[in-house]
């Protein structure tokens, strides 16, 4: 069964050592985006180097090195799901050696009155994927550990936000009006496709996580309402939260 699958009695059969080597640390923090728009804007605007590729068949994704007043961040772009996104953190950490992690991306809000107009910050995840029950013991949420953090930063900054918890889910296609309400019920205030798996990816190595969210779509209405999702709206959205997970970068100890 699914819940039986975490395993700490016996070693992995590869690990990402050994397709890449052990590597020499290049910095302390890493910014997850969804969004190669962000990766594209933010190359034009900052100097950046290219300082690692987390491969795959489908395409390799460069990893970057900037300087945002005096620190020195990483940044890449993701693939979408937990599973993807888990693999290329385990990836991400042995080409950069980071310890912490700033992931930022869209989501479908589930209750309109909490999150509109607000930044998301997920507090605990419904797992409902499969790779953080490799990472973590079964239950049903995983704790979102830095969100007292996130939020913190945000109201520092003055940014309108909202807590509460998040439904991640693998089957963007499956996401049921009865399962909705299930999860509304429990208190989710957002859909997304991540955060429990990377986080359960963070736990088990022992790295830190700051993640929030942006409203994309609605689901909260009788009908699916797309709002932003995919238009230039969001794109521009997910720039100037590039640039927020920048300033918490800088809040982060050395």
């Amino acid at each position: 069964m699914l819940t039986e699958t975490f395993d700490i009695n016996t070693e992995p059969m590869i690990s990402p050592e050994a397709f890449y080597g052990v590597r020499k640390k290049v910095c302390d923090i890493c910014i997850i985006t969804f969004s190669d728009v962000v990766v594209e804007a933010i190359r034009t605007k900052f100097a950046c180097t290219r300082i690692a590729e987390i491969g795959s068949v489908n395409g390799g994704r460069p990893i970057w090195l900037m300087t945002y007043k005096g620190r020195k961040i990483a940044f890449y772009m993701t693939m979408v799901s937990s599973s993807a996104a888990g693999t290329c953190l385990e990836e991400a950490r042995c080409l950069t050696g980071a310890g912490s992690y700033i992931m930022f991306g869209s989501c479908g809000a589930l209750d309109r009155e909490i999150t509109a107009g607000k930044i998301i910050v997920p507090t605990h995840a419904y797992r409902d994927e499969g790779l953080s029950y490799h990472y973590a013991p079964p239950a049903d949420y995983i704790t979102m550990k830095n969100a007292g953090k996130v939020s913190a930063w945000l109201e520092e900054m003055g940014i309108p936000h909202a807590e509460g918890r998040t439904w991640t889910t693998d089957a963007i296609y499956r996401e049921t009006k009865g399962n909705m309400d299930k999860r509304k019920a429990e208190g989710c205030i957002a859909v997304e496709m991540e955060c429990a798996g990377v986080q359960a990816v963070c736990d088990f190595r022992g790295l830190a996580l700051y993640s929030y969210l942006i409203s994309g779509d609605l689901l909260d209405c009788e009908e699916w309402d797309a709002r932003i999702l995919g238009d230039e709206e969001e794109k521009n959205h997910q720039l100037k939260n590039f640039y927020i997970a920048l300033e918490m970068a800088l809040k982060l100890p050395v």
